[in-house]
C-alpha cells in the first residue's frame, strides 16, 4: 500500500514538470451533402421527359461519365467537391437518358473561344430539362483544354447545357466547372478538324456531331 502511494505521488510530481502540449485547432470538415434547389421553368418546359434531381448532392469523390459520339468516345471525370449540384444534375440527366440521341449544336474555334457545346435538345441554347439551378463559381475559375463546364444564358440558368474546351476559353469565370476529359480529346480534335458550317468561327458544326448514348461508369 505504501509502495502504491509512492508511485501515485511520483506520478503527480512528474506531471507538474511536463511541458504544455500545443493542440492545433481542428480543420473544419466539409459537410458530406449539399442542398440544391432545382427551380421549375414552366415557360421553358422539359424537352425530354425528365424529373428534377433530388435536392441533396454529395460533396465528396468523383463520378465518371462516358459519352459515345459519332466521332468517337469521350470520358469525363466529374468533381463533386467543386460543383456538387452541377455534377449531381449531370449524372441524373445521364441516368435519365436525357443526352441519348442528341446533337451538339455549337462549335467555336477562335482566338478567344474553342469549345464544343452540347446538351441542348432543339438547337443551341434551346431545349433544356424544365428546371434551372444556381451557379457554383468562386470567381477564380479557368477553362483550359479538356475542361467540361456548365453552359448557361446568364446567372442561375443552369440546366442541361454543357461545353467541352477543345483548345482554350478566355472567358469570365461564370461557368461551373464539372470536371475534365480523361480520355477522348482526340475525338474533339476530329470534330474541330471537320470544321464549322459556312467557314465561321462560331456556329453549327459543318457535319452533325451526335451523342449516341451516355452512361455513368462509376
Amino acid at each position: 500500500m505504501k509502495l502504491l502511494r509512492g508511485i501515485v505521488v511520483m506520478a503527480v510530481g512528474l506531471s507538474g514538470l511536463a511541458a504544455p502540449v500545443s493542440v492545433a485547432a481542428a480543420e473544419p470538415v466539409a459537410a458530406p451533402v449539399k442542398h440544391c434547389e432545382f427551380i421549375p421553368t414552366p415557360d421553358n418546359p422539359a424537352a425530354k421527359p425528365v424529373h428534377p434531381p433530388r435536392p441533396t448532392a454529395s460533396t465528396r469523390g468523383t463520378a465518371t461519365v462516358y459519352l459515345q459520339t459519332n466521332y468517337g468516345p469521350v470520358v469525363i471525370d466529374l468533381d463533386r467537391g467543386n460543383a456538387s449540384c452541377a455534377v449531381h444534375n449531370f449524372t441524373h440527366l445521364v441516368r435519365s437518358l436525357f443526352y441519348n440521341a442528341t446533337q451538339c449544336f455549337r462549335l467555336t474555334n477562335s482566338a478567344r473561344l474553342g469549345v464544343l457545346q452540347c446538351g441542348d435538345i432543339y438547337r443551341a441554347e434551346e431545349g433544356g430539362p424544365g428546371y434551372r439551378f444556381a451557379d457554383e463559381v468562386t470567381g477564380a475559375e479557368t477553362y483550359p483544354r479538356g475542361t467540361v463546364a456548365m453552359g448557361n444564358q446568364g446567372p442561375g440558368t443552369n440546366g442541361s447545357e454543357f461545353f467541352i474546351v477543345h483548345s482554350h476559353a478566355n472567358i469570365a469565370p461564370a461557368y461551373s466547372v464539372l470536371g475534365h476529359v480523361t480520355h477522348g480529346m482526340e475525338t474533339l480534335d476530329r470534330i474541330v478538324a471537320a470544321g464549322i458550317a459556312d467557314g465561321a468561327t462560331d456556329g453549327l458544326p459543318k457535319y452533325p456531331v451526335r451523342i449516341y448514348f451516355a452512361f455513368q461508369l462509376r
